[in-house]
């Protein structure tokens, strides 16, 4: 059945990002399934043919070494994990590209760590390379770079979905598929004959985190629905639509781009976001935490004004000059996200100062603002104080 929003939104979605999850890719065994593999291949080759750009975000490193290596389990400490991922990942591009090449493509794999994105000038190059290949009609393949990331191999939910997110705002791209082993989000455990498929999702709001069950967790995937959740929720805040979706099923990527009514749709949040302010509000990740009153709140958040350290009550944190550092309201809550002007000590020094005793706290005054409305991005609704 297909849907006239759907359809709105896959023909205005020229760029995809798609993210494939390791169990789709995997056996039960944890051998890569390179029968999937191949399909996944001919569904992206359809997609380009469709006069689209495709971006792929791939699982499966770890759980492809497991099975190269004949391990039955998921190793636990780091050393190992980071050997089994190096074993893995050139499975999993192998089995790529000969996946593509069977469509006159290739594989051109980018392997990214947190610290990758979050240093601006690298963030551009990853980006320009992304775009690059995209012109040459190829796919790049992109995951975390496993052995060389120590924070990301060892949290329980999945790092991918994050990161495919994170490339979706990198390219702009007005669509992110995330491809599971279910169906979508459903109203219930997802193992239950009574629970159904939410077809479509416009607020993402805590009524339906609550929603999240993952029957399948302990497996080789680190991600789960509500990984998929968090990221979805990146991606639509800054303007774009996320469909979760499951990657086993035989011509479910054909089904979205026809705009038939398959998995979840979670359509964008709000208005689109600047390629600056999406690396300032949804990929950086934030060093220090500045508490505002009631009145500063309102002018940052509903008055598009800057931060003054006569609004600051409290600072939390050990951050730098030029950090990237969330605004919260007294209840903790957040609302923005901004590059600071001034070190955490020196924002402690000035805080409910005017801007005219900066330089006699500080003894020099380069800033009238502690964050300037250019370098703040609105991340959630500004709170009043409440009674």
């Amino acid at each position: 059945m297909t849907d006239l929003l759907r359809q709105e939104i896959a023909t205005l979605a020229t760029t995809i990002v798609v993210k494939v999850g390791t169990r789709v890719l995997t056996k039960a065994d944890g051998r890569l399934n390179l029968e999937r593999i191949a399909r996944l291949g001919e569904e992206l080759h359809e997609v380009i043919c469709s006069g689209r750009r495709v971006v792929l975000v791939s699982s499966g490193a770890v759980g492809a070494g497991m099975g190269r290596l004949g391990l039955a389990t998921r190793p636990t400490d780091l050393a190992h994990l980071q050997a089994v991922a190096a074993v893995g990942q050139s499975a999993l591009v192998e089995a790529y590209e000969k996946s593509f090449s069977t469509h006159g493509r290739h594989a051109a794999q980018i392997l990214l760590t947190a610290d990758d994105l979050e240093h601006r000038a690298r963030y551009l190059n990853a980006r320009n390379t992304i775009l690059t290949l995209l012109e040459y009609g190829e796919i790049p393949v992109i995951n975390e770079n496993d052995t060389i990331s120590v924070d990301e191999l060892l949290t329980t939910f999945g790092d991918n979905d994050r990161l495919a997110a994170i490339v979706t705002n990198l390219t702009q791209s007005p669509l992110l598929v995330l491809l599971s082993d279910v169906d979508g989000l459903f109203d219930g455990n997802p193992t239950s004959p009574d629970s159904k498929i939410i077809s479509t999702v416009t607020q993402l709001d805590d009524s339906v985190f609550s929603l999240v069950c993952d029957p399948a967790a302990g497996g080789l995937g680190k991600g789960g629905m509500a990984s998929k959740l968090k990221a979805a929720r990146l991606a639509t805040s800054a303007g774009e639509n996320v469909i979760i979706a499951n990657g086993r099923k035989p011509g479910v990527l054909a089904d979205i781009i026809a705009g038939r009514r398959v998995g979840t749709l979670i359509t964008a949040q709000g208005q689109t976001v600047a390629a600056r302010k999406r690396w300032i509000g949804y990929t950086i990740q934030p060093r220090g935490q500045l508490i505002l009153d009631a009145g500063a709140c309102r002018a940052v958040g509903q008055q598009g004004r800057s931060l003054l350290p006569i609004g600051v009550v409290d600072v939390t944190g050990n951050f730098k000059k030029g950090d990237v550092v969330t605004l919260c309201d007294e209840n903790r809550r957040e609302f923005a996200r901004g590059l600071s002007n001034y070190n955490a000590q020196e924002v402690h020094q000035i805080k409910q100062r005017q801007s005219g005793e900066i330089e006699t706290a500080l003894g020099h005054r380069p800033y009238d603002e502690v964050i300037h409305r250019d370098n703040l991005v609105l991340t959630g609704e500004c709170f009043e104080n409440e009674s």
